[in-house]
């Protein structure tokens, strides 16, 4: 299992209860392929840095979790044919312990 980072944009148009859907499903999606859900923080409405799809701003959700390669790639998949979502990116997050112990090696 590894551990990853998803940054997702959802398009701010949608109700908060479509958005909460939206990140449910993913929620599920990792915890069926046999993952653990760690954290969510769910940022808010920010702005863009550039135009997505004629949208300024995006509300921003950051996910912390742990699962496969298969169950993050479908994870991804639903992501990006989920209408509501205007980008996301998911990446591999090191261990803190292993963060710990690399820097008391040097």
């Amino acid at each position: 299992m590894t551990a990853y980072e998803l940054m997702l944009i959802l398009d701010p148009e949608v109700d908060e209860a479509r958005q909460e859907e939206v990140v449910h499903r993913v929620r599920d999606i990792i915890l069926t392929g046999g993952g653990s859900w760690d954290a969510i923080d769910p940022w808010g409405r920010r702005k863009l840095a550039y135009p997505i799809n004629k949208r300024e701003e995006g509300d921003y959700w950051v996910i912390r979790f742990t699962s496969d390669a298969p169950s993050r790639a479908e994870a991804e998949r639903v992501l990006r044919i989920t209408d509501e979502v205007l980008r996301h990116q998911a990446v591999h997050q090191a261990h803190p312990s292993r963060k710990t112990e690399a820097a008391a090696g040097s």
